[in-house]
């Protein structure tokens, strides 16, 4: 189906934070897969582990017990907020456990009435059904049939509003990411995370985060929200849990779980042990001291250097947003444009986001050496960029 807009780029092969074209041209890949590839490409911890479960077992069903989902399960409780997991296969699919599971709560309460999520614009959640209505981009929600029912959207940083929503007395979860990544990289400020923390307590509503993206290490801490020193009631994870390989899960304490009773829900592949053997080898490093540190450090110079570009080219470049290695570059130039320029010119990787602004995604474990690399090539783009809107 045409479905993509793909760019004119046939990828071949990949190495660490490089990308090799089937002519043979390379690539600086700070795209990573939409955050996915955090550890690189073709990383050999990865790459063992997929070769060494692969020669002994793939799929045997949920109806079984899969022993690398508990060591898995319980490596992520060890390192989070949560008590239980529910494994899926991709970010939307978690989404869509933590909105049942969110339900399913108040209804285990005896308050069935309690269906109503409020989500923010500018979020994005996924293209599953209940994904797409929590997010309510009418793109991505637009012809396929009427809304939802119990599903609402705030503006972003609207503090009354999100205040009538947890004084509703049917509402039962907010649903947000810490630190955005399609809607424009913007960061909720950590005193107004700490405040919904507490109304939610106040008023009986669960939070719910999505860091499917901004998460497992991508900002500087294993989750986002470690940043406010609070924790959500459940949490959907994916991306950067499996390196690149498609695993997701769905974190939530005991508590907020405690409708998902046997038969509540369930998946085919979610959980295989293929995908449980890589998950835990990529959850291994990414949660390890020396790549969070790892992405502090480069966090520091590409913004301290992002922002030297942006008073050099105040023509190209309007503001540098996100958080660790989240970053965002809002652009005078159409984005789309600038990341044709990007790649063409300069051979470097970026992708697009929302409010025209381009986001710089590389590999956790990049070097310093490779960040002035795409410093560089950023900056050759820029330069490109000045010369065709001169013209």
């Amino acid at each position: 189906m045409g479905v993509y807009n793909r760019a004119p780029l046939e990828v071949e092969r990949g190495q660490g934070v490089r990308l090799w074209s089937t002519d043979g041209t390379e690539y600086l890949d700070c795209v990573s897969g939409i955050s996915t590839n955090a550890l690189g490409h073709a990383h050999p911890r990865l790459v063992q582990a997929v070769k060494d479960q692969a020669e002994k077992l793939w799929h045997v069903s949920n109806i079984f017990k899969i022993p690398g989902q508990d060591a898995l399960a319980d490596a992520l409780c060890e390192k989070s907020f949560a008590d239980v997991v529910f494994f899926t296969n991709s970010g939307t699919e978690a989404v869509e456990c933590a909105l049942k599971t969110a339900r399913k709560f108040h209804s285990a309460n005896g308050q069935p009435e309690r269906i109503d999520i409020y989500g923010f614009d500018g979020s994005f959640h996924g293209r599953t059904y209940g994904a797409i209505n929590a997010a309510a981009n009418p793109s991505y929600t637009e012809g396929f049939g009427p809304r939802m029912e119990g599903f609402h959207q705030l503006v972003w940083g609207d503090k009354e509003a999100l205040t009538a929503a947890f004084e509703n007395p049917t509402t039962a979860a907010v649903i947000l990411e810490p630190v955005q990544g399609e809607g424009g990289c913007r960061s909720t400020p950590e005193e107004d995370l700490r405040w919904m923390r507490d109304m939610a307590d106040q008023y009986g509503v669960l939070i719910i985060f999505d860091e499917v993206q901004c998460g497992m290490g991508r900002t500087g801490k294993l989750w986002a929200h470690e940043w406010a020193g609070m924790t959500p009631d459940i949490m959907a994870i994916a991306k950067a849990l499996g390196g690149g390989f498609p695993i997701g899960a769905c974190l939530s304490t005991a508590e907020a779980a405690k409708g998902m009773t046997v038969g509540a829900h369930g998946s085919t592949f979610g959980g295989n042990p293929l995908a449980m053997a890589v998950g835990q080898a990529a959850f291994a490093e990414v949660s390890s001291d020396a790549v969070i540190a790892n992405v502090n450090e480069i966090a520091g110079y590409l913004k301290q250097q992002l922002h030297g570009l942006a008073e050099r080219f105040p023509d190209v470049i309007v503001e540098v947003r996100g958080k660790g290695l989240l970053v965002g570059v809002k652009l005078v130039p159409n984005n789309r444009d600038f990341m044709g320029w990007a790649r063409d010119e300069a051979r470097l990787l970026v992708a697009g986001g929302g409010d025209n602004l381009v986001r710089i995604l590389p590999p956790l474990n990049i070097t310093l050496e490779e960040a002035r690399e795409a410093v560089e090539k950023f900056e050759t783009a820029c330069e490109f960029a000045r010369t065709k809107l001169s013209a």
